[in-house]
Formats: structure tokens, C-alpha cells, sequence
């Protein structure tokens, strides 16, 4: 059973993009933070400020565990952290996943970001500078993590139906 699976940095694309994937194949759609908040009954943003990023981290690290592990295939969109802690970017080598990275450019980023930041725990508090050098920062440091997906597209400029026929390429 083969699991598709979207990662990126926060903003790039990665939920928008796996629902109409979803809807152009035969795989199911699942979103790795909604299916946290329903299991937790609570909103990301909440558990990161109840319970912590370590507790939020733990949580994530299971559930895609379990994910990875079972037999159904489906499209997932990680988290933007997702591939960065618990070793979880080894599951993006794994024999029945196929990983493609939604890379977008740090403007690109910022501008999708500007206006949705306070849904956001990591830039919630930021204003537009340190947002934009927080969003730089954050990239490079997850570019190793990022990078070990199988696949990288650039979302940067393109229409969500060219970025679908690029990953249909890779599917084919």
C-alpha cells in the first residue's frame, strides 16, 4: 500500500495541495495536525500552549508512526515541523512512501504567511520583520530534513493545477 506524502515549510501548499491530489486519485486525504487536534480534542495551537512542543512532538511522532505502519494508502500532508524531530524524516524513505517536498522560497513564505500568522504558534507574535527573518531562519534549519524527501517540486509562482500535474508525473 503506497502512502503520498507532503511535506514542506508552513504556508507552502501542503494541505491545499494533498485535498485536490486527494480528489484527482483514489487515495484518501489526511491532515497529520487535524487528526492530532481530534484525537487531543484541542487545537495545535492550544497544545503547544498547554502542553508544550515536546508533549505536541511526542504525539506527532506516534501517530505518523502509526500511519506509516498500517495498511491503507492515502495522501498525508505532514506538519511543517513534522519531519524535523523523533527521526521522523526516516519515514520518508520507507518502501511504501513516496515524499515530495513542496519547496517554496522564503518571499513566498512570507507572503502567504503575512495575513495567517496568528494560527500559527511558531509566528503568532511576530511582526512582519521578524517574521520574514524567523520564516529565513526556520528554513534553513529544516532544509536538511526537508531535503530527504524521494521528490522536491517548487511551488514558487505556480498554480495548484501545476503543481497537481507535476506530482501526477511523479505518480505515473
Amino acid at each position: 500500500m503506497k502512502k503520498i506524502i507532503l511535506l514542506g515549510y508552513m504556508g507552502c501548499g501542503k494541505s491545499t495541495i494533498a485535498k485536490l491530489l486527494a480528489n484527482s486519485t483514489s487515495f484518501s486525504y489526511l491532515d497529520l495536525d487535524e487528526i492530532i487536534e481530534k484525537n487531543e480534542n484541542a487545537s495545535v495551537k492550544n497544545i503547544f500552549s498547554e502542553k508544550g512542543e515536546i508533549y505536541f512532538r511526542k504525539l506527532e511522532h506516534q501517530i505518523l508512526e502509526k500511519l506509516i505502519n498500517n495498511q491503507e494508502s492515502f495522501i498525508l500532508s505532514l506538519g511543517g515541523g513534522t519531519p524535523c524531530y523523533s527521526n521522523n524524516h526516516e519515514f520518508l524513505k520507507s518502501s511504501n512512501v513516496i515524499s515530495i517536498y513542496l519547496k517554496a522560497s522564503v518571499e513566498t513564505l512570507y507572503d502567504r504567511l503575512l495575513y495567517s500568522n496568528s494560527e500559527r504558534p511558531l509566528i503568532a507574535n511576530k511582526n512582519p520583520e521578524e517574521m520574514k527573518e524567523f520564516i529565513a531562519k526556520n528554513l534553513f534549519d529544516r532544509s536538511y530534513y526537508y531535503n530527504q524527501a524521494q521528490f522536491k517540486i517548487s511551488v514558487d509562482g505556480k498554480s495548484s493545477e501545476e503543481i497537481i500535474s507535476e506530482i501526477e508525473t511523479i505518480l505515473a
